[in-house]
């Protein structure tokens, strides 16, 4: 049975809903589109829109934070803006020894473009990418 033919939802693991909360809607601006419980949390998870339709599943846990590696990635037009709105709102962006980084915290992506990482505040690594 392929799978192609369904839409797939990143999921988060936060150790707050809370705090979580917080960060994506109050930080990033994004959209609940409905909410419920998580294992034994009545009001443990949430749903957020991203891109027209629900993308992004964020749900207490206490597996929460236990990668480093990029978790979901958004494509951007003008990296510029959405990195300084967002740094406005007071997420900050993760620079890495191994890359040089622009003042704001981008820096150039293998096969051209641009990245940009930040995370959440149990340590769930995002990115935002643009082919220019």
């Amino acid at each position: 049975m392929p799978l192609n033919r369904y839409h797939l939802r990143t999921s988060i693991a936060v150790s707050d809903i809370r705090e979580a909360v917080a960060f994506y809607e109050g930080k990033l601006g994004l959209q609940v589109l409905r909410s419920g419980p998580s294992a034994t949390i009545a009001d443990g998870s949430r749903v957020y829109g991203s891109g027209g339709g629900p993308a992004l599943n964020v749900y207490q846990s206490a597996t929460a934070g236990k990668t480093s590696a990029t978790l979901a990635t958004w494509y951007v037009d003008d990296i510029d803006q959405i990195v300084d709105e967002l740094t406005s709102s007071g997420v900050e962006f993760t620079r890495y020894d191994q890359f040089e980084h622009d003042a704001k915290g981008i820096t150039a992506r293998a096969g051209g473009g641009r990245i940009a990482w930040f995370q959440d505040p149990d340590g769930n690594t995002f990115a935002l990418e643009a082919d220019v």
